[in-house]
């Protein structure tokens, strides 16, 4: 039994802190309703709102602001010789938003809340190697993985192995318990969800005093919240948005390179993308540097169907221009010499989903792709359409390489959205994990990432320089992907 952490404690724990600025003001964020009323704020489940669970919950390793490992409840970590047993110490003097302390058995309670099949969490393909895990004492854990694996920091970042109070599990998709800079007022996904400053976060206290994360689903919708000052910050705001903000002195804009990816899914277990040619020939068909001028206005760096991060230490350094000749060969070859008919799902809620697919259309029609476009709406796209049709707009943020090739890719991943099944690539990337050689392992990722360039059915065309505007009255904003940036930081004037 924890202990709750007793009312004198608090009150000496605030008063040491007083010569701190007390919280003040209030910060309000939009977020995409994108599950619909499946939205949760249980942050392994599949309509986690991220927007909401980052600012409650916290990791154990969190990204440092160069998306290396560096410590969250967890303050070190260490390997035996063969990678195969990992020991964290824990972060002592934390507690909950409910008043429990944190300890050992709520990262025991997090994790294999995860790892068990039953819950279908999308996040257990990032920690699926552990084996065991025990309390060496109540702020040490230690996990056994089941096989060797060097690269385990990386896995524990994920943004959605957040930890949460041992024996949480029914409640935490309302309660929204966690040790994170804000504790939780009242949820609303579809209105406003109300949050307020966690005087006792173990990095101190927020500089805003409350959040408001108000459920938007459409993005043009928010850009007006935007302008209108319903909200602060937004940060899906498109090249042709950028005008509206850039000549006001009311808005700040912030570039910020990250390893997220928007593309075209099409989905491999359905014809005619069950042919590997069809597959290599609509990708071909992509023109991917006017892609990025078009779409980004040269924001984005040119991706080569990899999932991997440009600046990632496995990132497959890929050659991938345009080739209409050789994509009527491969049309051809596989049954389709005049070509062939393609509707493509996209909605708002990505505010360059429908650029990119019109954009892709008239690229592709020189290959004899012949692309209709189908826009539905933005709430409940993830649900109703995302690896439902046979082809969709899809975009993922940032991961280590080995989450993100095993979570879009491995045969039997949740969220392969394309329906890939390939025995060699699946091979190609346990082996990666078994190698303790840093230079052998990179050479299988490097190897597996070809592997999908060859044999995928995603048009991964670029990794996003993603635009943050903001109100000129906020501060504080992290220049870095949104899952690293230190929400306790921020001020509002």
């Amino acid at each position: 039994m924890k202990k709750l952490i007793i009312a004198s404690a608090m009150i000496l724990s605030i008063s040491g802190t007083s010569a701190i600025a007390a919280p003040d003001g209030t910060f309000r964020q939009a977020h995409e309703y994108g599950y619909g009323d499946k939205s949760s704020l249980d942050p392994a489940s599949r309509g986690r709102v991220m927007q909401i669970t980052e600012k409650l919950m916290s990791r154990l390793i969190r990204p440092d602001m160069k998306g290396s490992p560096s410590p969250d409840l967890a303050t070190s970590w260490s390997a035996n010789n063969s990678a195969t047993e990992w020991t964290l110490k824990l972060r002592s003097g934390v507690s909950f938003h409910d008043g429990s302390s944190f300890e050992a058995a709520d990262v025991l309670y997090t994790l294999n809340r995860v790892l068990d099949p039953e819950n279908k969490s999308p996040a257990r393909s990032a920690i699926k190697m552990i084996e065991k895990m025990e309390a060496l004492d109540s702020m040490t854990v230690k996990f056994t993985l089941s096989t060797p694996f060097a690269d385990m920091p990386l896995q524990l970042m994920d943004y959605r192995l957040r930890i949460i109070p041992e024996g949480s599990g029914d409640s935490i998709a309302t309660s929204g318990i966690g040790t994170g800079p804000f504790k939780l007022v009242s949820f609303d996904a579809a209105g406003v969800t109300k949050l307020e400053a966690n005087m006792d976060y173990w990095e101190g206290a927020p500089g805003v005093a409350k959040m408001e994360i108000i459920g938007i689903g459409d993005g043009q919708a928010r850009m007006q919240a935007l302008l209108g000052g319903q909200i602060d910050f937004e940060n899906t705001v498109t090249n042709q948005q950028k005008p509206m903000f850039a000549s006001s002195n009311k808005f700040k804009l912030m570039e910020v390179p990250t390893g997220n990816w928007r593309g075209l899914v099409f989905r491999t277990d359905v014809a005619p993308f069950d042919d590997v040619r069809v597959r290599q020939a609509v990708r071909m068909a992509a023109d991917r540097e006017d892609l990025v001028q078009l779409i980004m206005g040269g924001a984005a760096t040119v991706a080569c169907d990899t999932p991997v991060k440009p600046d990632d230490q496995y990132h497959a350094d890929i050659k991938c221009p345009q080739d209409i000749a050789g994509a009527k060969t491969l049309l051809a070859e596989a049954g389709y010499p005049n070509g062939i008919d393609v509707e493509v799902y996209v909605a708002t809620l990505e505010p360059t989903w429908p650029i990119l697919a019109e954009a892709y259309q008239q690229q592709a029609a020189k290959a004899g792709i012949r692309v209709t476009i189908k826009q539905v709406p933005s709430d409940g796209y993830w649900s109703d359409t995302w690896m439902q049709k046979t082809v969709s707009a899809t975009r993922w943020n940032e991961r280590p390489a080995d989450s993100a090739l095993h979570e879009i890719y491995l045969s039997t991943a949740k969220w392969n959205e394309s329906y890939y099944k390939d025995e060699a690539f699946d091979a190609l990337l346990g082996n990666a994990r078994r190698e303790l050689d840093f230079s052998k392992r990179k050479a299988l990722y490097v190897k597996a990432q070809e592997h999908l360039y060859e044999t995928a059915g995603t048009l991964i065309p670029y990794h996003v320089s993603k635009l943050y505007v903001m109100n000129d009255r906020v501060s504080g904003i992290d220049a870095v992907e949104n899952h690293t940036i230190r929400w306790h930081k921020v001020t509002v004037k």
